[in-house]
């Protein structure tokens, strides 16, 4: 069962979402929310899959509260607005569809967050061992590799795959940076572009748009220089 909620200023949006999926048996819609604020008190006290979220709000636009989220939930974006599409895919939401939109469109958006619920499974959860490291196994090079958190400097998409960058190696998983992004704890992993995490106790220092990591200088999105500006408050 996938939950989820409606986030929209327009009660006439809510009730079309909600008529295409109650016709799929597999979702649960938890909560209506008429503005941001009142989807951001909700997402601080409850967990779900994924939400519908609009663009064209009051007081917070859609977009500028999907930044406001350190560990945000799948997200599908409905709006009459298509401008906004290149932007959207930045913040790394499921799928942007335009209204009106059809009771198809809406499906194909919906398999898309059970096609990324069921690659999550591919990585292994995060454990902690008995000597203090913290540790997951990964699939690459038809292996599974054993990495220690300790060792990584940072993660870069690359194409369908990612590479992790090691202090020693590189490995090419066969998963997307969006699903590090949600296993790896955002403590000391941080979102800084659409195609890179860094270690935040690796940064070297911050210049520019750049942030260099020993020899290597990964850039900072736009979309993401909110987050970098949170490091500076530590």
């Amino acid at each position: 069962m996938l939950k989820y909620i409606i986030i929209d200023d327009e009660p006439l949006a809510h009730e079309i979402i909600e008529e295409f999926c109650s016709m799929l048996p597999h979702l649960q819609l938890e909560k209506n929310c008429y503005n941001a604020m009142e989807a951001m008190q909700f997402l601080n006290e409850n967990t779900l899959d994924f939400m519908f979220l609009d663009i064209n709000m009051p007081k917070l636009k859609g977009l500028d509260f999907l930044k406001t989220l350190t560990k945000p939930p799948k997200t599908i974006i409905t709006t009459a607005y298509k401008e906004h599409a290149i932007e959207g895919f930045e913040l790394n939401v499921v799928d942007y569809i335009l209204k009106p939109f059809s009771f198809d469109r809406l499906v194909k958006a919906v398999n898309k967050v059970s096609e990324a619920q069921t690659t999550k499974a591919i990585i292994k959860e995060v454990t902690n061992t008995t000597d203090g490291s913290t540790r997951f196994f990964v699939k690459g090079d038809k292996k599974h590799h054993q990495i220690d958190l300790n060792d990584v400097l940072y993660i870069e998409a690359y194409g369908n795959y990612t590479k992790i960058i090691l202090k020693d190696e590189m490995i090419v998983s066969h998963e997307k940076i969006s699903d590090f992004d949600e296993l790896l704890p955002s403590n000391n992993f941080l979102r800084v572009h659409k195609s890179f995490i860094v270690v935040i106790d690796k940064i070297k220092f911050i210049e520019g748009n750049r942030i260099h990591i020993e020899t290597f200088k990964i850039p900072i999105g736009q979309t993401y220089k909110s987050r970098i500006n949170r490091l500076f408050n530590f």
